[in-house]
């Protein structure tokens, strides 16, 4: 069977999984304001409409925790598939559904797929890239997610449309059976597309799958030359690791509560809490209640904006990740993220007034900026800029980290428990947010502000900087014993070996599949 070999290729076409994350984030925020969705449903209070846009984060958290066992056992390439399968089922329940009980059971298994996915694919891209580059190709998925928030919210907005448009009383289902339909179709291009891909050469080498493995690096990094010093090189990295590691306890979960691993996975797991509390939910699933609490009018246009914003500014970071480096990005994404949330709550509370109750509409708020176009431009310029500095920072660095600070043994575990980590507070959230909507009002803004203080104090004392180096030089950051603002050795020890190869002073042997050795003289 054909397989496509380009790292830039196959990373690209894996990050569609995180497209399935980016359709979940986008598909309620287009539909709520619509005739079609409030008449059908009938949605009446803040906990209803929180259980079901928190029912495909709650999936999500199930299926991220049984991603590990599944990519461990059958691939990383194949645990994207079956995510795929899973979320092309939750979609055609979600399209035909014909109450709220069918939808949350729609949302929830399409959650499913999609936590598997959102867990795999940075490691599978992580496995796949050579290091130089590893930063950029991870960053795909977060790339990818804002793709599938920005195609879904205009889906949702033209189907809005339909029948007379989203104020019409008897506008047809139409207007969210269409959306949430069509998000079927990047699924099925997923589930088959991955079969021209490999699978990971460090997957492989932990399956003593050997000649396999170097095959793959050859192709991927050495134009098919299994004697080219970098495959060589990296193949010798990997062995060496698999060998460390399964002395040190090989891939059991109880490798995860040993103080060195343990301290990285309180780390993944913080970073990814961080990267939802920094107040990006209430960005991206409940624009359009911010919307209306500042006044704006045309609330799915101007929504509409946010997300393109999202995509573009995603791009100077997938360029420049592996030059800027994660630590900067967390540090600074956290400082610009609590300022803009602090203008946005100070400009609230300073010329909004309750909602008066006169329109129905703008029941979900309880606080509103009335008559002030200024005020209500300021805080729509805010979100922006919100929205801007996430996709430059945090959005990219919160999938890359985690996907590449662990051992190839226990990637997958600590991978899924760090994703399920985003999945529980994504969850947590979207029941929280409408109600803080209601009873806070601005207030809540200084929440979220306060929450970005605390990610950048705890990045700046636990953040160690990853770019150049290989997956398996990460336990020598981590126990090189220099505080972590102190920064690590410039420089990767996978150079030295390859040129050492390349001069013949290091001879690589290969494993066979029966384990024993053969050296390569002519290399």
């Amino acid at each position: 069977m054909y397989q496509n070999y380009n790292v830039y290729a196959v990373c690209t076409f894996a990050a569609i999984g995180g497209g399935l994350f980016g359709f979940d984030i986008s598909s309620m925020s287009g539909v709520l304001a619509t005739q079609a969705y409030m008449n059908y449903f009938r949605v009446h209070g803040r906990y209803r409409q929180g259980a079901i846009t928190g029912a495909m984060a709650g999936g999500s958290f199930f299926g991220t925790l049984a991603s590990s066992f599944i990519a461990d056992k059958m691939s990383r390439k194949t645990a994207i598939q079956i995510a795929a399968v899973i979320w092309i089922v939750g979609s055609i329940f979600q399209t035909a559904a014909n109450g709220i009980g069918m939808l949350v059971f729609g949302r929830a298994v399409a959650g499913i797929g999609a936590g598997i996915a959102s867990a795999m694919v940075p490691v599978y891209q992580a496995e796949i890239a050579p290091k130089e580059i590893r930063g950029r190709v991870v960053a795909l998925q977060q790339w990818a997610i804002t793709w599938g928030i920005l195609i879904q919210y205009f889906i949702q907005y033209g189907a809005s449309f339909v029948d007379g448009g989203p104020n019409n009383p008897h506008q047809s289902t139409l207007a969210f059976r269409i959306p949430w339909g069509v998000q079927i179709f990047p699924a099925m291009l997923l589930a088959g597309g991955m079969f021209f891909v490999p699978y990971s050469p460090r997957w492989l080498a932990g399956r003593d799958r050997w000649e396999e493995s170097i095959r793959v690096l050859a192709n991927l990094h050495g134009h098919g030359d299994i004697g080219h010093p970098k495959v060589l090189a990296q193949y010798r990295e990997i062995e060496e690791a698999m060998t460390f590691e399964r002395e040190a306890g090989g891939s059991a979960f109880k490798v995860l509560t040993q103080p060195r691993i343990l301290s990285r996975v309180i780390l993944t797991v913080s970073i990814q809490m961080w990267s939802q509390l920094c107040g990006v939910n209430v960005m991206m699933y409940y624009i359009v209640y911010m919307m209306q609490a500042a006044g704006v009018h045309n609330i799915l246009l101007i929504a509409s904006i946010q997300y393109i914003l999202n995509v573009l500014f995603t791009l100077p970071a997938i360029l420049y990740i592996d030059k800027w480096g994660r630590r900067p990005s967390l540090l600074y994404g956290a400082l610009s993220m609590m300022t803009l949330l602090f203008l946005v709550a100070a400009l609230s509370g300073a010329y909004g007034v309750p909602n008066p109750r006169t329109d129905p509409a703008l029941n979900a708020v309880s606080w509103l900026i009335v008559g002030n176009a200024p005020v209500s431009r300021a805080i729509v310029a805010c979100s922006y800029l919100f929205v801007c500095t996430f996709a430059l920072t945090w959005g990219p660095t919160s999938w890359t980290y985690p996907s590449e600070i662990f051992p190839t043994g226990i990637r997958a575990k600590a991978v899924s428990l760090a994703t399920a980590s985003n999945w529980a507070w994504n969850c947590a959230l979207a029941f929280a947010v409408p109600t803080l909507f209601e009873t806070i009002n601005w207030k809540m803004y200084i929440v979220f502000a306060i929450f970005n203080l605390c990610a950048f104090v705890h990045c700046w004392l636990t953040v160690r900087e990853t770019k150049g180096k290989t997956l398996e030089e990460m336990d020598e950051v981590f126990e090189s014993g220099r505080p972590a603002w102190r920064g690590v050795a410039s420089g990767s020890r996978l150079d030295k070996l390859q040129r050492d190869i390349a001069e013949g002073n290091v001879k690589v042997k290969i494993k066979s599949r029966s384990r024993r050795y053969e050296e390569l003289d002519e290399l």
